[in-house]
């Protein structure tokens, strides 16, 4: 596999193989590989949780029921979020 990397990756890989963190690019690259690989599992965790509370939920009655007037109000919010300048929470709209 070939990678090219832009010119400000290529410098951070220098810099951490010239600080003597690490011995070559290529133990640069595993350690930041397996850190998005940790972080993606803990989003994965987080995300499970998060859906094992929304059943619970639903379970004890505290559920909302889906209809047209719900997906209107959804809208108008997140239309208000937008022209706010806020972000939508990133559970929500990955």
């Amino acid at each position: 596999m070939n990678v090219t990397l832009t010119p400000q990756l290529e410098a951070i890989i220098r810099q951490k193989v010239d600080s003597g963190q690490y011995d070559d690019a290529t133990e640069v690259i595993r350690e930041a590989l397996d850190a998005l690989e940790a972080r993606d599992r803990d989003r994965f965790d987080q995300l499970r949780t998060k859906v094992a509370e929304g059943f619970a939920s639903i379970e004890r009655g505290e559920g909302i029921a889906w209809t047209p007037a719900l997906m209107d109000e959804l809208e108008r919010e997140a239309e208000e979020l937008y022209h706010r300048g806020e972000q939508p929470d990133p559970d929500v709209c990955p």
